[in-house]
This record gives C-alpha cells, sequence and structure tokens, in this order.
C-alpha cells in the first residue's frame, strides 16, 4: 500500500501533534556514526519530525514563584515520556500498517553510548560489528527537527519554530517509508541574535561570544556554546558554592557539597525528581521564557494571546537575608529583567 506524505502529516496532527515536518534522509550525510539515524535503521528513507507544544500556562507557576512542579511535570516530564511517545508509537502503528518499518525514536536515551558533549564513555559498549555505531545511537533531537523543517536552532541552542517560539518539544520516527520532504528554514528566519536569553539565563550559561558551528541541510548553523555543566546546576535551582561560603544545600550526589541555592530558587534542597529528570526549577528563564516574551514582543510568534506573558515584576530570592534571619523571614526582593 502506498503512504504519502500528507496522509503521514494529517494522521499525525490528529494524533497529537502541534507541528509535521519531514526530512530525506540525505540530509544526514556526514553525521557522526553516533548520531546517524541510518546505524540504527540502515534501510530508513524518511524522518519524521513532530513539534508538541509547551503550554504558555505550564509556566505560569514559575514565573508567579508558586508552582513549580507543573512545568516539570506537564511542560517537561509529561510531554517527554508519556504524551510523546503515545502519540509516536500511534503514528509509527498506522505507518507499519501500511507496510513500511517505522521506529517510534524515544526520549529515554539513559543507555546512549556518548555523553552530553558528545564524546564516548569510557568502558561502556562497543561495536557489534565493524562500520556499526557502539549501542546505544542517540539521534540529535533538534538537528533532527531542524532537517525535517520545522524551524531552527537559536542562539540558546533551543529549537525554534514560527508557531511556538522555543515552547515545544521534538518527537521523531524513522521509517523506510519515501516521503515528500519539507523545505529547511532558513537561519536567522526567527532568531535575531537578540541576546535576551544570555542576559536572563541565571547561571550565565549562554555565551555571547563563543559559538558552535555546523553545515546542516546546505547551511551554515550556529548557535552558543553552552556551559553545561553551569546549566546543569541551574536547571536544579543551584549554583556553585565557594569554599568560605557556608550556605545550605543541595543537590544530590558528588555536587552536593559544592553547591547551594541560586536566587531563582526558594527550595532549600532539591524536590525530588519528575519523570526521570531533573527539576527544571530555573524554568528556562533565560532561554525559554525571556526568548519566548522578546519573539512576542516582536511580533514573531504565530501562537497569540490576550495578555503579555510578563505582568508582574520578575521575583529572586534574596538568601542572604534569608540566612541572616535564619530562615524565619519572609523578605525577598524583586527585580525585573
Amino acid at each position: 500500500m502506498s503512504l504519502t506524505a500528507a496522509e503521514v502529516k494529517s494522521f499525525a496532527l490528529e494524533a497529537g501533534a502541534d507541528l509535521v515536518g519531514i526530512g530525506s534522509i540525505e540530509r544526514w550525510d556526514g553525521s557522526p556514526p553516533q548520531q546517524d539515524p541510518r546505524q540504527i535503521m540502515p534501510e530508513a528513507r524518511s524522518v519524521i519530525g513532530m513539534a508538541f507544544r509547551v503550554m504558555r500556562g505550564s509556566l505560569r507557576g514559575i514565573e508567579e514563584g508558586t508552582f513549580f512542579s507543573n512545568y516539570s511535570a506537564m511542560g517537561y516530564g509529561g510531554l517527554t515520556y508519556l504524551f510523546i511517545p503515545m502519540a509516536v508509537i500511534h503514528i509509527a502503528r498506522m505507518i507499519e500498517d501500511h507496510g513500511y518499518e517505522a521506529i517510534p525514536y524515544g526520549h529515554q536515551s539513559d543507555w546512549r553510548a556518548i555523553d552530553n558533549m558528545g564524546r564516548l564513555k569510557k568502558n561502556y559498549s562497543v561495536p557489534v560489528a565493524t562500520g556499526r555505531a557502539a549501542p546505544d545511537v542517540a539521534v540529535h533531537l533538534r538537528i533532527a527537527a531542524y532537517l525535517c523543517g520545522l524551524g531552527e536552532i537559536g542562539w540558546s541552542k533551543m529549537f525554534l519554530t514560527k508557531r511556538f517560539g522555543p515552547r515545544q518539544r521534538i518527537g521523531i520516527i524513522l521509517t523506510e517509508a519515501e516521503l515528500e520532504p519539507d523545505p529547511i528554514m532558513k537561519p536567522g528566519t526567527i532568531c535575531n541574535r537578540c541576546m535576551a536569553c544570555v542576559r536572563n539565563c541565571p547561571a550565565g550559561a549562554i555565551p555571547r561570544d563563543r559559538s558552535v558551528k555546523i553545515r546542516l541541510g546546505g547551511y551554515d548553523v550556529e548557535w552558543a556554546d553552552i556551559d553545561v555543566d553551569r546549566c546543569d546546576y541551574c536547571f536544579r535551582g543551584a549554583e556553585k558554592r565557594e569554599e568560605d561560603d557556608h550556605a545550605p544545600y543541595y543537590l544530590d550526589g558528588p555536587k552536593a557539597e559544592s553547591s547551594k541555592p541560586g536566587w531563582w530558587s526558594p527550595f532549600y534542597h532539591k524536590p525530588r525528581n519528575l519523570y526521570n529528570s531533573g527539576q527544571a526549577i530555573c524554568g528556562a528563564r533565560g532561554c525559554t521564557r525571556a526568548c519566548m516574551m522578546a519573539l512576542e514582543a516582536r511580533g514573531v510568534i504565530e501562537n497569540r494571546f490576550q495578555q503579555p506573558f510578563r505582568r508582574r515584576p520578575a521575583w529572586r530570592v534574596d538568601w542572604d537575608k534569608w540566612a541572616e534571619n535564619k530562615g524565619h523571614s519572609n523578605s525577598q526582593s524583586t527585580e525585573a529583567d
């Protein structure tokens, strides 16, 4: 049975995807073996990329400083580990019902052979045959979304679409079906390098003048060379503690002794993980929220709202004052970004 790109897209939208794009497998020519979809499915002809919106409202509780778990649960883990897999599995079933093998690519990548810097883990796994990558291969989802024509990678390394700006998570399917591909978006179509992400990242993890450059789909693509260590602390609500700083805190594991609460966190200790993920305590303050507000102000985002996102001064916790008052004061200062 034949299968068209239009039929796949229509079904994917009905299954819950907000945006759908298709990339021909040739767009991955030159990929590192550990990130090449053809290492997983050698006969793959197409990659189907889908964007699933992060509700603007799921960020409201962090913006107000009163409800942090909802973004982690509903805007982060719930999408990544529940809603997207269900939709992707449903779409893959439809493709296989037409006689084409399809891989519902999952977000759970704990078994991947590379670390967050793209380096092979030492003494972890070995290729099972000459010419094959070590298990597990990890397809780069943002690059996949870009090569499927869904949008572009912004300076913050967040994926941006015209519909939602930075507010989406990505799901992909690898398939043997040869489907008509979508055009790739020219870099700079959405991101104008306003640097709102740089100014508003609490950790200072997004540099202004240090970048990663790569050739993708016929275009030169560039994004900031993110300090992943700083981001790791910040994401979970912490900052590094100096040796003479005796503030309380924080993280589980080897970084516990070197951390303290950041001004962007109201928690003395990191809450438990939700959906096998960190906490997103920072609420993506720079890479998502500041970017979103900047794009909305420019009128770039198509998903528009009656009210601006920021309606009150941005809050910050004054941990020094809390320490002085032994935690009995409700004092906190505010600062507009």
